[in-house]
């Protein structure tokens, strides 16, 4: 695969990577985060488009010149991630109430899992901050396709979140074709690296790395993000077929019991670092300065031994795109990997 010929303004050698999003739209802001130690951000394809996202990517691109910085630009394509539709509003789902499956905007191949299985199928949302089960399949309502759901965690549910169904193989297609599109525009927009949600096999990998091919993008990397079980035992075999191996702890965290995840991202460092491919570790890395302007002892932590382990970029997502300090959270994030780079000296 294409070898990594960008210019890395982190004299750590880790790459550092945001996400965009509303937070993080002001030059200003940008050009700090940039100062901060941020090499590149992510542009999460399942809440907006290149196009919808245009203005941000050239203010982007305008503070990366002005701080002398060669950025990179991923995009997070939808794949076979599965999602709620709009809501009218966010819902507020409390704990022990029931619902019907109505209420929530299911995709269709979800509804229709549900309906074929026994009751007390979990159901979880927003990267499994929220947790629903199946409680019975006699039908309660008109519309209600006969499934009602208890609360079992409830919060704040907005649109376009995702859903899981733990031991549920839901077949769907590598890429949509609005995935199809942002591809076929990559190179205009200067996208520098797709990443692959959900990869199940090599197979996912070809098909996106075709398409990509197809549309000029050859240079453009392709980042295999580890999400379920699946990619997981067959992570030997999609080493050779992408750039970088995306060990995405949200929804891989859905797919086993949580205190079984940490070991699974020691085997996936493993696995890379003994095969010579680079690694990136995301998710929840800062998750408490999404609100507030310090972190916890534990995320240090998380983010230095990530390093030790070897990874070749870490990365925040809702920490910068929504959250309330994200320079503040670039500040804690480049430091932290200094130091683990100072240490493995």
């Amino acid at each position: 695969m294409q070898e990594n010929s960008k210019k890395n303004n982190n004299k750590t050698g880790v790459v550092i990577y945001g996400t965009m999003g509303p937070s993080c739209r002001e030059l200003n802001t940008l050009k700090e985060m940039f100062r901060e130690g941020m090499n590149g951000i992510r542009l999460n394809l399942s809440h907006t488009t290149l196009e919808e996202a245009s203005n941000l990517i050239e203010t982007f691109n305008k503070a990366a010149l002005e701080c002398n910085v060669t950025p990179e630009l991923l995009i997070d394509m939808q794949g076979p991630e599965l999602r709620i539709g709009a809501l009218d509003k966010a819902v507020r789902l409390k704990d022990g109430e029931m619902i019907g499956l109505e209420e929530i905007a299911f995709p269709e191949v979800v509804v229709q899992e549900l309906i074929n299985r026994a009751p007390g199928q979990e159901i979880l949302l927003d990267d499994g901050k929220l947790l629903l089960q199946t409680e019975t399949s006699e039908k309660v309502g008109e519309g209600d396709a006969g499934i009602i759901l208890r609360v079992m965690r409830g919060g704040i549910l907005e649109s376009r979140k995702s859903v899981a169904l733990p031991g549920c193989n839901i077949k769907t297609p590598a890429m949509t074709l609005n995935d199809r599109e942002q591809i076929r525009r990559a190179r205009e927009f200067g996208v520098t690296a797709v990443m692959q949600p959900f990869v199940r096999s090599k197979e996912d990998l070809m098909e996106v790395r075709k398409a990509l091919d197809e549309a000029g993008g050859k240079d453009i990397r392709l980042f295999a993000k580890i999400e379920n079980k699946s990619g997981i035992s067959h992570l030997e075999e999609l080493i050779p077929y992408c750039d970088e191996i995306v060990i995405a702890r949200g929804d891989l965290g859905n797919a086993m019991e949580l205190w079984e995840l940490p070991a699974v991202q020691k085997h996936i460092s493993k696995v890379c670092r003994e095969a010579g491919r680079a690694f990136m570790v995301v998710t929840q890395m800062l998750d408490s300065m999404t609100h507030r302007q310090f972190p916890t002892r534990a995320e240090v932590s998380d983010i230095f031994n990530a390093v030790l382990d070897g990874a070749a970029s870490v990365m925040v997502t809702g920490e910068t795109a929504t959250g309330d300090y994200p320079v503040q959270v670039i500040h804690y994030l480049a430091k932290t990997v200094h130091e683990a780079q100072l240490y493995l000296k």
